[in-house]
């Protein structure tokens, strides 16, 4: 009844996923949460849970990664209707890029209206410490340069448009938002804006790469995020994104410096609760600040 394998990516597919799911929680989700690296605990302060294990929903991938832990979770978040993901895809892990943002359309047929993605990534900005968070303003999307896109092959028409605009993919009335709000919660020490940059991995950056990323207006790097931010925003859902700085990227032949992904999960671990509480308070003000979230 579900394929495997190479299928399930179908509007059908999506919506026999999305059914399975309704079916069995009474929690009608406006807004869905995507947690990066070392930031499940977002998950975790959502009331009324119910929670399914990836490897049993129809159609779902699996998460293969440390600090990720391969849970959607239902609840609400001080009465605002949410679906959380504990952990995330990427296609270093081996996925083809479609079943990467399968979790999106899923998202889109609950019913969710506003996407909130978070990731570790590491700073490129000369001026971004370890520990910042930066509010995504824009992406670079370098699979996509090279026509690996999540929206090539067959378009449905159900889903969006063949050539979705991309100039306003990040929300700048919820950009403004996380601003405002992480001024009132005594945040603006660390929190930046920036352009984050994609890349396939596993492998971490290069000096060069370094270099000719941040030369091309790159603040920081990482290995998610924008191709779901494609698929979302393809969909009609409104996206805000951001990032934890988790390591400086090397950017000097002469450091000693090495990125790793234990120092990933240990950054995530420390800023973990103003991230919580950043973006639980700001999913409390959105239905103040906008008619459709």
């Amino acid at each position: 009844m579900f394929p495997e394998a190479n299928k399930g990516y179908t509007y059908e597919d999506c919506k026999a996923t999305a059914d399975w799911l309704l079916a069995q929680t009474a929690v009608q989700p406006l807004v869905g949460i995507v947690c990066g690296s070392g930031l499940g605990g977002l998950a975790d302060m959502l009331k009324d849970q119910v929670v399914f294990n990836y490897k049993d929903i129809p159609n779902f991938p699996q998460s293969t990664v440390h600090g990720h832990a391969g849970r959607l979770v239902f609840g609400t978040m001080k009465g605002r209707a949410c679906v959380c993901m504990q952990g995330r895809f990427h296609l270093y892990e081996g996925y083809p890029i479609q079943k990467i943002t399968l979790p999106m359309r899923i998202f889109k047929l609950l019913g969710v209206k506003t996407v909130m993605l978070t990731n570790a990534a590491g700073g490129l900005n000369q001026d971004f410490k370890v520990g910042d968070v930066m509010i995504i303003k824009d992406h670079l999307n370098m699979p996509g340069f090279a026509g690996n896109n999540p929206l090539s092959g067959p378009n449905d028409e159900r889903f969006g448009v063949r050539f979705p605009c991309m100039s306003d993919a990040y929300d700048r009335e919820l950009q403004q938002l996380a601003m405002d709000v992480g001024h009132e919660l005594g945040y603006s020490d660390f929190l930046k804006e920036g352009v984050y940059c994609v890349l396939g991995g596993p492998s971490f950056e290069t000096i060069a790469e370094c270099r000719m990323l941040h030369r091309l207006g790159a603040d920081a790097v990482g290995m998610s995020t924008a191709h779901e931010v494609i698929v979302a925003r393809h969909c009609g859902m409104r996206v805000f994104a951001l990032s934890l700085i988790t390591n400086k990227a090397v950017m000097d032949y002469d450091s000693e410096e090495k990125a790793n992904h234990e120092e990933v999960l240990q950054t995530g671990k420390q800023r973990a609760e103003q991230l919580e509480r950043l973006v639980s308070t700001m999913v409390v003000k959105m239905e103040h600040n906008t008619n459709d979230a």
